[in-house]
């Protein structure tokens, strides 16, 4: 493939994120170009922190290869997403679709027929409920919310894959039909395939539903983990 037809992508990362580039190299699938910048992020997670990200969207996306087409571009922070809703898409100034960790999980939900999850967060509880009633304020019903009781992403990135299996188990609901493992920070991805077949559910990342977005939205078809990756909406 000549480097004029790659399919070239845009994301924004928080500047504390250690996790969401490495994901991105696993997921981003031959014929594509992921082009990465970082806004400032000032730590703990709290809503006002995370709010401020907003207003550092713009100059961000125009540091991402300028005057080149990107067919989609991912801001990179769960609970800022879930904060900022759909501002979003103005305060990055609409160079080309965007796609956030929690809009891809409700995109992500619908195209698998899901509307009961459970929500697994590294968070604080505070910051795990801004995500918990943004799903529920898009119509998704969120049977229980579970926090690790982080406020430093820094640290969730450093989470072993025995607690974060552990903190998964324990977070479903016997009512619930996935579960969904919140921040981009948190090195979860390589877990998915098993804890799906521990669970018998599906079960999403926030990195994983990211890219899955981004590429399902530009009809690129790609391999990954877990039953989201099996789901095209095009």
């Amino acid at each position: 493939m000549r480097r004029c037809d790659l399919h070239r992508f845009g994301l924004v990362a928080l500047a504390t994120d250690m996790t969401i580039e490495g994901d991105a190299a696993r997921l981003m699938p031959p014929g594509t170009r992921l082009h990465v910048t970082r806004i400032a992020f000032d730590n703990p997670t709290t809503e006002e922190n995370l709010r401020r990200t907003g207003p550092r969207l713009r100059a961000a996306v125009d540091l991402l290869v300028p005057g080149i087409k990107l067919r989609g571009i991912g801001f990179g922070c769960t609970s800022a997403s879930a904060v900022l809703g759909d501002s979003i898409e103005a305060l990055a100034g609409g160079r080309a679709p965007v796609s956030t960790p929690a809009g891809a999980a409700l995109r992500g939900f619908h195209a698998m027929g899901i509307d009961r999850v459970a929500l697994m967060t590294p968070y604080l509880p505070a910051t795990t409920d801004l995500v918990g009633d943004h799903f529920e304020a898009q119509g998704l019903r969120v049977l229980r919310r579970s926090s690790m009781g982080h406020a430093d992403d820094r640290d969730m990135a450093r989470l072993s894959d025995a607690e974060i299996t552990e903190m998964a188990l324990a977070s479903d609901h016997p009512e619930a039909q996935a579960l969904f493992m919140s921040c981009t920070a948190l090195p979860a991805l390589a877990l998915i395939d098993d804890l799906e077949a521990r669970l018998g559910k599906p079960v999403l990342s926030a990195n994983q539903a990211l890219f899955w977005a981004m590429l399902d939205q530009a009809a690129v078809p790609a391999d990954g983990p877990g039953a989201l990756f099996r789901c095209r909406t095009w």
